[in-house]
């Protein structure tokens, strides 16, 4: 297809005499042995953009002073450092994360960690916070996904790029978005979709789509319940599953990630969706709706959306799995930054430590630890048991503890 004008100025799409290429559901997927060799370089084409999401009710009290972003993770780091490492590993490195509620912590960590030095030598990337804000045009704070980027759409249109990467900032996987932004290019498409199959249990959390042959999406519906779920059950085995598998997870859920094509996102929150809120229950299947083009990039990695408590306490104790953890921060290729904070070795004193994850700056003493998680700062002491436990760490040592213990 091409663009052309219209009569009046409408700017339509004809059909050109060269023939457009077919890509299965498998062709556009996240396999880990295909090459990417994106032109022009994510670098300076790709924008991202990182949403700090709500109030993260479901996963208070942890979110009593801070953002869901900010929420630590794995001993040593933050939420927020998988999107932005992802971004990094990636070559996207003009980023911006939108924040709203208890932010102050947040915007430290990241001012701290990733302050200085993005893009390389040329120093042309960065990590810029931008809060929720009131003005004249927009006298209300943000009111959903859709509603953040639109307030924030003045500056990131001054941005020469030609896509937009939109991330969560409280989700636990590792991505090459590369590959995310080839496909989106290679099927011509304006919105692309992060997806994965899902089982029936998880389904009703999540914006569900079904796709055509050649991984456009056809349907897609925000959390369903009832018969409105039932109604989009597919037959996964379209994603590479055997049929058992396909039985377990009959469902294909969105995973919050999206790439835009940038004339796309300008168009559909200024001219065809102005009041809306949300990109998951209104900007996407009314994209689908008008004809634009959406396609499905469908993920086989791990990922976990730490929406709640129970999800958190699992995705951390996953990384003590064994043999292989649910999600390894070994990986030399793809590391996970976080900020410097220049602490000591944990040290261990007469203590028996298993099948646990320690964070740096620890002091294990004379105590017994098994299948735990234990955050940075911490001071465990003689006669302790710690099971099936996720210890958050501190962000100082406290002043009571015994000094001598900690030399």
């Amino acid at each position: 297809f091409s663009p052309h004008r219209a009569a009046g100025g409408r700017r339509v799409r004809a059909v050109t005499a060269r023939p457009r290429p077919l890509f299965s559901p498998r062709a556009v997927s996240d396999s880990r042995n295909s090459q990417t060799c994106l032109d022009p370089d994510a670098s300076t084409s790709v924008l991202g953009i990182i949403l700090g999401g709500g109030a993260g009710t479901r996963l208070y009290p942890l979110t009593k002073k801070r953002a869901k972003p900010a929420v630590p993770l794995g001993a040593n780091y933050r939420l927020i450092d998988i999107p932005v490492s992802n971004c990094l590993n990636s070559n996207v490195s003009k980023i911006y994360v939108l924040t709203q509620f208890n932010s102050a912590s947040l915007n430290r960590h990241l001012s701290r960690a990733y302050g200085n030095n993005i893009g390389g030598y040329k120093n042309d990337g960065f990590v810029e916070v931008l809060a929720a804000q009131q003005s004249p045009e927009n006298p209300d704070w943000f009111q959903g996904t859709a509603d953040a980027v639109r307030q924030y759409l003045w500056l990131f249109e001054e941005h020469n790029v030609m896509e937009f990467l939109i991330l969560a900032g409280d989700h636990l996987y590792r991505m090459d978005y590369q590959k995310f932004i080839q496909a989106h290019r290679e099927t011509d498409a304006d919105i692309t979709v992060a997806a994965l199959p899902m089982d029936e249990e998880r389904a009703t959390a999540f914006g569900l789509m079904k796709i055509d042959d050649e991984g456009r999406i056809v349907e897609f519906s925000e959390k369903p319940k009832g018969e409105k779920l039932k109604a989009m059950m597919v037959d996964t085995t379209i994603l590479g599953l055997d049929s058992e598998r396909a039985k377990e997870l009959p469902y294909i859920a969105s995973m919050g990630i999206y790439v835009f094509s940038k004339d796309a996102m300008l168009r559909l929150l200024r001219d065809n969706f102005p009041s809306a809120n949300d990109f998951g229950s209104e900007v996407i299947p009314g994209a689908t709706e008008i004809g634009m083009r959406v396609q499905a990039y469908l993920y086989d990695g791990y990922w976990e959306d730490i929406g709640t408590i129970e999800a958190f306490y699992n995705a951390n104790l996953g990384i003590t799995k064994k043999p292989v953890p649910d999600f390894s921060f070994y990986d030399r290729s793809a590391p996970i930054y976080t900020q410097s904070r220049y602490l000591p070795p944990s040290k261990v004193l007469n203590a028996d430590v298993t099948d646990s994850v320690i964070g740096e700056g620890c002091v294990i003493n004379h105590c017994t630890i098994n299948h735990s998680v234990v955050g940075l700062r911490s001071c465990i002491s003689e006669g302790a048991v710690i099971e099936d436990s996720l210890l958050m760490g501190a962000d100082y040592y406290e002043v009571k503890y015994n000094q001598t213990e900690l030399c």
